[in-house]
Order: C-alpha cells, then structure tokens, then sequence
C-alpha cells in the first residue's frame, strides 16, 4: 500500500509507526508540522531507514501562533491547502490522519475522498470537545457558536472516516453519541517508542551539564499547555524549598514555561530548574535525570485526552507522579503497572504529599521504577502494534466504496 501519515506535532512514537510500516513492505509518506513547537521523534533519515519511507516537513515559514486564535486559524487554513498538496501528489492508497486541528485534517480527508483513497482518524485527543470547554469559557456567548462548530466538525469528521483508531476504551461513548458504527473503530492504546529510549544511569553527561546528578530531582519534560496546570509544578518547589539537595526541573517551553519562569523570578525559586527542550538524542538522559517523573493533566481535559509523555517516563525506569483525574487512562495505567502514585488534580495536598513520599522512600521509588520499565517491555511491542494499524489501513483502503455520507 501507499500510505500518507499525518501527525502534526512529529511526536516520536508516530514516527516509530511510519518506520515500521514502511518495514513492512509499505510506501510510507509521513508529514508533520515543522513549525509547531513541541518534543519532536527522530524525524531525521536514518541510515537503516526502509526504502519505502519518506519523512517530509511540512512548513510555513513562521512561527506558530497557537494561542492567538484568528492568526492560529489562518495558518490552519494555509498549512491545510499544504498538507493537502503533498498528498495529492503522492497519491496514495490510504491516509492515517493523526493528531492535528480539525482544519487541517478535514483538508486531509476531503483530499483522501477525491483520491478514491481510504481514510482512517486516529483519535488521539477530542479537539471539539477541548475547543468548545476552552472557547465557552474564553469568550462567552461567541465561544458557544464557535465550539459548537468545532464539536459538529469533529462528529462529521468521525463518520465520514472509513475507520477510526481510538487510544482509549473512554472515546467509545464519544463515538457511540456521535453515530459511529462500532464495528469501525478499532482501540489501540499509545505507546512509546522503546527502542529508542534505553535506561540510562541516573549519573549521566545530561545531569552533569546542568548540575543535578547529586540532587534528587522531580522532573516533568514535555508540552505545557491550556491542559496542564503549571502551578502545579511551582507548588513542588515551594515545597521543597528549604530542602537543599532537592530540584524541581522543568524540560518545556510555550505558555506554561513562560508562566513558571515568571513566578520563579518573582519568588526567587532557586530550586526550580526550567530548561528548553532537549534534542531528541538526549532525550533517555533527560528523563534518567529525575528520581521521580512528573505528569498533569487538568480534571476537565481528562474525557478528550490521555497525556503520552507518561509512556515515554514509563522507558525510563523512574517513579511517577501524577496529578491526573482518577478516571482517565493514564492514572490505570500507573496503577496497573505498579508505577507510583497519583493524586486527583484539585487535590494539591495530596499530590505533594506524593511527591514527599516517593523522593523520602528510596526503596518504594526504586521498585516503582522497575515496575514501569517492566510495563513498558510487556506492552510497546511495535511490531505488534505496526500489524494492527496494518490491518485497520488495509481494510480501510478496500472500503472507498462503500463510505458513510457526509463528507466535510
């Protein structure tokens, strides 16, 4: 087959896919966002890259204005007409449209329908539902029309597709309320690309360069947006400020770390470390650094999302600490691997006592940390994983005639 794959941030682990679909016979065009900042995967050639596989940038040649909503969607639109374009002129069998605005991808599937070629969603976070809970609370009044908008396109969106891959069992309701045949969505929960994060010794030149390899260290590396509450990250150094050998270290940039370096400065947080994003090489030294990895998610962004950096702490081999709501997929996972400790996200008090708990216990961190690991090997086979999207992508490349209506 030929398969066109968007993900628009370039996250590691879609990556990791399009490398092993094009292993497995296939042409693989993967597209992502090169202006949009965020962790990126190895989106590099490699020497031992398949044949079949093409990793190309999509650009504008600007910076991203994600929080500025008219110039965001203007250069939705722009990136859209340019994403739909490479598609186009590699012609492919079938797309897999990953994690991106509702813009771009309904681009993207109207450019799949007038190829002839299948479609598949991989739903991987609710836009519509986020936009509209953002927007009602922004703007009152327009942001209902708006959102609801946004919601309605999403819907569409979802039935028109000839399948859809859901990371999480949560999304089935969603689907179900939205007039989604069952029988065409398929769940394959995220994962991290394994093979690309090797343990690392908690003494490394990562740790060294930044003066932590003798301090315990929280540390949360990754995205911070409108999702993640980054007062929560500056609570942990208030806590722990008058503890010397304790760091809290944030690995971000965008609005949350712009808002953590504003308090640190203003409150002289000696202790709290906040540091751009590393390349991807460094990556496994990174997160070898922290004793204890830190993930958050807001209580309300828990029905539309699942936050992917928890599987990336899980390779590691480190104790987690979450603030998470107590329903969404993440704080199962944590629990069922045995892998630390989370607390509900309006429950400041129990989450840095969390924190206490793991950093004061050296043995319960240790044995949390070999948990993850452990659950990583079981569960990101991406050979295992490759072969179910194989699946879903051939199935959905043989159902162009018989699409649901409604097209966007």
């Amino acid at each position: 087959m030929r398969i066109a794959f968007h993900d628009y941030p370039g996250h590691a682990f879609p990556v990791q896919l399009a490398r092993a679909l094009a292993r497995r016979g296939h042409d693989v065009l993967f597209l992502h966002f090169a202006d949009f900042q965020s962790p990126k995967g190895a989106l590099a050639p490699a020497a031992d890259d398949p044949p079949g596989l093409r990793l190309q940038p999509v650009a504008l040649g600007e910076a991203h204005r994600k929080y500025d909503f008219a110039r965001r969607w203007m250069q939705d639109q722009r990136y859209g007409r340019r994403l739909a374009a490479q598609v186009q002129a590699f012609r492919p069998d079938v797309v897999l449209g990953g994690n991106g605005p509702l813009d771009p991808q309904a681009r993207l599937q109207r450019a799949a329908r007038a190829l002839g070629a299948g479609f598949v969603f991989w739903l991987q976070d609710a836009y519509g539902v986020a936009i509209d809970q953002l927007l009602r609370r922004k703007l009152p009044g327009v942001g209902a029309l708006v959102g609801g908008h946004y919601r309605a396109l999403e819907r569409r969106l979802w039935r028109a597709s000839d399948a859809i891959v859901a990371i999480t069992e949560d999304f089935r309701p969603m689907l179900d309320a939205a007039g989604v045949a069952a029988e065409r969505v398929t769940v394959i929960e995220n994962w991290a690309a394994l093979d690309e994060l090797p343990q690392r010794p908690r003494r490394n030149a990562w740790a060294d360069a930044h003066d932590l390899a003798d301090k315990r260290v929280l540390l949360y590396a990754g995205t911070m947006g409108l999702k993640h509450d980054p007062e929560l990250l500056c609570h942990l150094a208030r806590r722990f400020r008058g503890v010397p050998d304790v760091r809290v270290v944030v690995v971000s940039e965008g609005i949350g770390a712009d808002h953590i370096a504003r308090v640190k400065a203003a409150e002289q947080l000696d202790n709290l470390v906040l540091l751009p994003f590393a390349p991807y090489q460094a990556l496994p030294d990174v997160i070898a650094t922290g004793d204890v990895l830190v993930v958050v998610l807001e209580a309300g962004a828990g029905i539309y999302s699942v936050p992917s950096k928890l599987l990336t702490y899980l390779c590691a081999g480190r104790a987690i600490l979450g603030a998470l709501p107590l329903d969404n997929l993440a704080t199962r996972i944590v629990a069922q691997a045995g892998a630390g400790l989370v607390a509900a996200p309006g429950d400041l008090a129990g989450f840095l006592a969390a924190a206490a708990t793991l950093l004061d216990q050296p043995d319960r961190r240790a044995a949390a940390g070999a948990a993850a690991r452990a659950y990583a090997e079981r569960s990101f086979d991406i050979a295992a994983i490759a072969a179910r999207f194989d699946a879903v992508l051939a199935a959905a490349a043989r159902a162009t005639s018989r699409r649901p209506p409604g097209l966007v």
